[in-house]
């Protein structure tokens, strides 16, 4: 398991798995629940670089960044981008 410190958000902690290229298991603690565990489950099962291409770079209100956005930081880390 993975664990990332997001920054400039809600949530407190992301957490995943990334077993070859398929990104599995992520929870956040914090941030609003019900929308962070539709991501999760959405991005269930899907290759990472597909997720970070679908989610890096979406704002939250005049944030600059989004708990999507930082799932997609996560994941840049976690495969060295």
């Amino acid at each position: 398991m993975m664990q990332y410190v997001p920054q400039g958000v809600c949530s407190r902690m992301i957490e995943f798995n990334l077993i070859d290229d398929t990104v599995k298991d992520v929870s956040f603690t914090g941030g609003c629940d019900g929308n962070l565990k539709g991501i999760s489950h959405l991005v269930e099962g899907m290759n990472v670089e597909d997720v970070i291409s679908r989610l890096d770079g979406i704002k939250c209100g005049r944030k600059n960044t989004s708990c999507p956005d930082q799932l997609a930081q996560a994941l840049k880390k976690a495969i060295g981008k």
